[in-house]
């Protein structure tokens, strides 16, 4: 083992002990940000030589979590703005997160998988590969994992009410009865992550210190920590740090 390694190894166990007692989030999502700008630093010219090492990276980090007694966690691979890039880009990408999705959902993982996006924005054989991994881990009792592919955040809260309006429709209520009576709690039974808890912390990978539309309104009492790693780079010492400084914080919700 290389010099380097030990040191990490020792820093690991003595994060892990720092952490001993602390609280942990519950729910943890993560903006997976970086694949791009790592391969072209790495020598690549194929961008996508980034998102397979990046895809290979995930079943790490959800090991790292479930050690961590996190309870549920979102992955952003594939934003609605993504979807405009050039298709010789576009589909590649798309071809390794229908990889990933079949990957985590195999008989010998234990996720829960959940697809949260629009999924109708996606060409009709990556939904499909989409929903078929969900449902194939239908019953399993593990962690809760959330894949948001063709996600925005203003796009969830326009499908949330949309899908409300549909919903009293359908029952007969009259607009102006349900503008008396609707409220967060109502816009919330109808979003793409209706009956998990909202994140406790965001982690954002390679630098950048913005949302990006993750999570908008889930994230309203959410932590954030922001890393310089790009997320092939993401390493678990930097997964216990952002563990760490989530323990630090005094969480008042506004009080």
């Amino acid at each position: 083992m290389a010099v380097r390694d030990v040191i990490y190894s020792l820093y690991e166990r003595r994060l892990v002990r720092e952490l001993t007692g602390k609280p942990r989030p519950r729910h943890v999502g993560v903006i997976l940000d970086g694949n791009r700008r790592w391969a072209r630093e790495a020598g690549f010219d194929d961008p996508n030589e980034g998102h397979h090492v990046g895809a290979r990276k995930i079943e790490n980090v959800l090991g790292w979590c479930a050690d961590q007694g996190v309870e549920v966690v979102t992955l952003w691979l594939l934003s609605t703005d993504n979807l405009t890039r050039p298709e010789s880009e576009l589909a590649p990408l798309l071809r390794i997160i229908e990889g990933v999705a079949t990957d985590l959902a195999a008989d010998v993982q234990p996720w829960r998988l959940r697809m949260v996006g629009a999924l109708d924005l996606l060409p009709s054989d990556t939904a499909r590969v989409l929903k078929d991994a969900a449902e194939r881990t239908h019953g399993k009792t593990g962690m809760s994992v959330n894949i948001a592919v063709g996600y925005g955040g203003r796009r969830e809260i326009a499908d949330a009410v949309r899908s409300l309006l549909h919903e009293h429709a359908g029952l007969g209520t009259r607009i102006e009865e349900l503008a008396e009576v609707i409220d967060v709690d109502h816009i919330a039974e109808h979003l793409y992550t209706k009956g998990q808890p909202d994140p406790d912390l965001v982690i954002r990978t390679s630098g950048e210190q913005r949302l990006s539309g993750f999570l908008l309104w889930q994230s309203a009492h959410s932590e954030f920590y922001f890393c310089d790693a790009h997320w092939p780079d993401f390493r678990r010492t930097d997964f216990l740090r952002a563990l760490r400084d989530y323990a630090r914080r005094n969480r008042r919700f506004g009080v």
